[in-house]
């Protein structure tokens, strides 16, 4: 009896882990995402953020006379822990439960992306574009440093990230976060058809 129950119990952890390892649909992950704001504001009146963790860090490793860097960082220091979270989990679930399977890529994705010679993809990274070899290259240093720069920019501009402003501000009803929100929006939609297949043919 207990050889059959431990088992069972092994079936059940092996279902379990495969389980884990599949990417959960939009309606299972969204609304984990969503319910950070509420855990939140109600565990201690905090605003669910993620690019003002950058702030916090240079504040407290750079106590220079920049008026931006001039604040009490040791008050929002929740937001380190909740940013180094992310992180350990993120490495968790891909040392852990990361799936062996090679990654399936839409057909015609695929098709339009080798046109620009983009064919290794390394766990949904396009390492043609994204890795170390190609931070050297021409097309490389363009997405990566001044692509990265103009996303930092770009976000101390706006006074949020997507996080800050999509997922908090729009839950709070924030005027200039649902402004913000749209122009994330289109200038995602103009920068993935407009900008990015320039880009990619250079």
């Amino acid at each position: 009896m207990d050889v059959a129950l431990l088992y069972h119990s092994e079936i059940d952890h092996i279902n379990m882990v495969e389980f884990l390892k599949q990417p959960w649909p939009w309606y299972v992950a969204g609304p984990l995402i969503g319910l950070t704001v509420p855990a939140l504001l109600i565990l201690g009146n905090k605003s669910f953020g993620i690019s003002s963790s950058l702030r916090h860090i240079c504040a407290s490793c750079i106590p220079a006379n920049i008026p931006f860097f001039k604040y009490d960082w040791k008050k929002e220091a929740w937001n380190l822990f909740f940013v180094f979270g992310i992180l350990l989990g993120g490495a968790i679930a891909m040392g852990l439960l990361s799936n062996p399977n090679p990654m399936e890529v839409n057909t015609k994705l695929a098709t339009e992306l080798a046109g620009y010679g983009i064919t290794n993809y390394d766990n949904l990274i396009p390492a043609d574009v994204m890795s170390w070899p190609s931070l050297f290259t021409f097309r490389g240093f363009i997405l990566i440093v001044i692509g990265g720069f103009l996303v930092g920019f770009g976000t101390r501009y706006a006074g949020g990230c997507t996080s800050g402003h999509a997922i908090m501000g729009l839950s709070n009803l924030q005027w200039p976060s649902l402004v913000a929100t749209i122009c994330f929006m289109i200038g995602g939609f103009a920068m993935a058809n407009l900008i990015l297949p320039h880009i990619l043919s250079l």
